[in-house]
């Protein structure tokens, strides 16, 4: 059975779709592109594909990741051309690896997001994000199924500040008025603290409430590096595996050999 790992993107309107709407849009590219799924048992088989930490209706993402299993071994690249072209524009597969290291999930234990504001002037989202960093603890409330529910938003923030930069040009939003962009760094916790409980906690502590809905955009998620502050790239460790797989053969060929020749 052969594994293999998918990036795929949340692009412009299309971060309005649910996770379970992206289900069904990919078990349908699956079939569209004539995959050879590995089924689960039982009495009701489904494909088995494992979805990982994906992200909040409404928010995008560039950063959202799944596994397949197959019962016949395919090109990852290939099988990623072929699923893209089954796909809504704006849910688009743009990485394909193969699986060669466990534990996908154990190295997305940080993201980092986005947050357009528009309507808001930068410096007074600046002076928000100092309050907002140093305060110790930052309380906010959401509602959850069980009931509305209260905890500190600002134990899990890495880091939060505003940039210049921008690497969401598909949220479709207007750039004719002020606007401030935020980024945040935050550590998966439980409970997880989303970008909107950030923004809840900018209200708290410093009154920004943006006029608009922010547009927020995941644009990484993987290990978070305690000392660099930085999120690695969750795939990496499978590339790596994959392009050091043919040299471990030739070593291990030549040690049989040279076993054999003694």
């Amino acid at each position: 059975m052969q594994r293999i790992r998918l990036r795929y993107t949340k692009r412009g309107r299309l971060r309005f779709t649910s996770h379970r709407d992206f289900q069904r849009a990919f078990e349908r590219a699956l079939r569209r592109a004539a995959v050879p799924m590995a089924y689960s048992a039982g009495f009701t088989p489904h494909p088995k594909v494992s979805y990982a930490n994906a992200a909040p209706t409404g928010t995008g993402s560039e950063a959202e990741y799944l596994e397949i299993a197959l019962t016949e071994k395919r090109d990852p690249e290939k099988l990623r051309e072929l699923l893209d072209e089954s796909m809504p524009r704006g849910l688009d597969i743009i990485e394909a690896v193969e699986a060669r290291i466990s534990g996908l999930a154990d190295r997305l234990t940080a993201s980092v997001w986005e947050l357009r504001l528009d309507g808001v002037d930068p410096a007074e989202a600046e002076r928000a994000v100092a309050a907002f960093n140093a305060a110790e603890t930052v309380e906010v409330s959401r509602k959850t199924k069980n009931g509305m529910r209260t905890f500190d938003a600002r134990s899990a923030v890495a880091s939060l500040e505003t940039t210049l930069e921008t690497h969401s040009p598909q949220a479709d939003r207007p750039t004719d008025q002020a606007c401030a962009i935020l980024r945040l760094v935050v550590r998966h916790v439980t409970p997880a603290v989303r970008p909107d409980d950030v923004l809840s906690g900018l209200r708290a502590v410093a009154d920004l409430a943006p006029p608009v809905a922010a547009a927020v955009t995941r644009l990484a998620q993987g290990l978070f590096d305690e000392e660099t502050g930085m999120v690695t790239d969750p795939l990496a460790p499978d590339r790596e595996a994959v392009a050091a797989a043919p040299a471990d053969r030739t070593g291990a060929a030549e040690t049989a050999a040279a076993k054999a020749s003694a």
